[in-house]
């Protein structure tokens, strides 16, 4: 019986093979090989038992079904696979798990499934990054409507916004690379993080797993990895969430009919927009996007609750962190394709922009305000004149110009909305040419990149 959505409608295979309950099984499997490994290296067990324990600990030989019997019988997950690795490793069993406990292999297995999903995760941004880019370079001279409060505000260029989208996406890059080397981290240091049990030659072993797993060391555990590594994790998939979340809801304020400017793809020879209202075209994309970002950040208040352990470990973790590791994941990949598709065949209405920026004499009110400054107002004065000026225009209609004129008798130079985007142009110039500068560093510097968001 299938429960969970993400076994049957959200997630990318690839990204939930990651999480899947063999994978769990295969990376414990693979960190317990490695610490075989380790512990040979360090001459405590030998090399023929060590490269036993690694050729048994794979899923060929240790079955996931008979994992599960075991943890039926004994009640504990990590001890069933031990028991099982063990059994199918003969002789050499006696030296599987030597020296650890539990988290030792799980939490190292986690920083396993880190490594692999940060890559899939950086791909993803940079994907976004690229679209944003396009729509900021072929739209930075399209001028549309500012808005603040839902009212319109001054005219903008749509070049500029999807620019200050791409500087956000910037920015979280570089939070993704930071982290990714406080996340993917792992440990070996037994049951309350001393490592009594292999004493002083503990610290070399977990040197030497760490490197050949080709992850970080935890510099102070306690029997687990401290889980603030994992709260800046989850706090920084439930930000990115938070951003794509604002974009989808751009995207659905702009398509509202009244507004028309862009509009999400939508299949117009196949898909249906409503089951009664044939006519519909609907941002369900976007609003999927919104729905599904709201249950990652979902997540995080349980994450910081199961960072608070007694002493140096309970066991109130667990059973959250099965479901929040998980599901943030392969929710925020999700929704960063998604969030991708839209920007990258996003209909754009340059026709309604300008329509819509030029209805509107009232947006020029910041310039006429400026314009009487230079006549020699002050500035309070100037903004109350504007503002008496724009309420009888709302109320008796006009153009806002020539009220202003009448009530100052100065002479007012007429003035487009067109021509008053201050620097936006050149404000997306430049983020967009840090963007390019991002890019090229990624592709010298794949898998390393270095870069700095201002």
């Amino acid at each position: 019986m299938i429960v969970s959505p993400l076994d049957y409608r959200y997630g990318r295979e690839e990204v939930k093979a990651i999480f899947s309950e063999e994978s769990d099984l295969r990376y414990m499997l693979e960190v317990e090989a490695a610490l075989a490994l380790a512990e040979a290296e360090a001459g405590i067990v030998t090399r023929k038992a060590a490269e036993d324990i690694k050729k048994h600990a794979t899923l060929e030989f240790v079955k996931t079904d008979e994992v599960k019997r075991v943890e039926r019988e004994i009640g504990h997950s990590v001890m069933a696979m031990v028991r099982v690795l063990s059994t199918v490793c003969g002789e050499s069993g006696k030296f599987v798990h030597l020296g650890a406990t539990s988290n030792d292999i799980t939490d190292t297995a986690y920083a396993l499934q880190f490594k692999k999903f940060y890559s899939f995760l950086i791909d993803d941004m940079l994907n976004l990054a690229e679209v944003l880019y396009k729509l900021s370079k072929k739209y930075e001279h399209t001028v549309m409507i500012g808005r603040t409060h839902g009212q319109h505000a001054l005219p903008i260029t749509f070049g500029l916004k999807t620019s200050v989208y791409l500087s956000e996406v910037l920015r979280h890059l570089v939070r993704i690379e930071e982290s990714r080397k406080r996340v993917v981290v792992g440990k070996f240091m037994g049951a309350v993080g001393t490592g009594a049990a292999l004493g002083k030659e503990t610290m070399k072993v977990q040197s030497i797993l760490m490197g050949n797993l080709d992850i970080g060391e935890e510099e102070g555990p306690t029997q687990i990895v401290d889980r603030d590594r994992y709260v800046e994790y989850v706090s920084l998939i439930a930000n990115i969430a938070t951003s794509l979340e604002k974009f989808a809801t751009e995207v659905r304020n702009l398509q509202r009919p009244e507004i028309g400017e862009v509009q999400e793809p939508f299949n117009e020879a196949k898909q249906v927009g409503s089951s009664t209202m044939a006519q519909k075209v609907n941002p369900v994309t976007s609003e999927n996007i919104v729905s599904l970002a709201r249950i990652i950040r979902g997540f995080t208040i349980p994450m910081y609750e199961s960072a608070v352990l007694w002493h140096e470990r309970d066991l109130t973790n667990s059973a959250s962190e099965r479901f929040i590791i998980p599901y943030v994941s392969i929710l925020i990949d999700d929704i960063l394709n998604k969030m991708t598709a839209v920007f990258r065949d996003l209909k754009v209405n340059s026709e309604a922009m300008l329509k819509n920026v030029m209805s509107d004499d009232l947006v020029l009110g910041e310039a006429y305000l400026m314009a009487l400054v230079d006549h020699g107002y002050g500035r309070q004065d100037a903004h109350e004149i504007v503002r008496q000026a724009s309420m009888e225009v709302r109320e008796k209609g006009g153009e806002l110009r020539e009220n202003i004129e009448k009530r100052t008798g100065e002479r007012i130079k007429k003035m487009s909305p067109l021509d008053y985007t201050g620097n936006a142009v050149q404000i997306t110039e430049k983020i967009v040419e840090h963007y390019e500068n991002v890019k090229k560093s990624y592709r010298a510097h794949r898998g390393q990149p270095k870069f700095s968001v201002d």
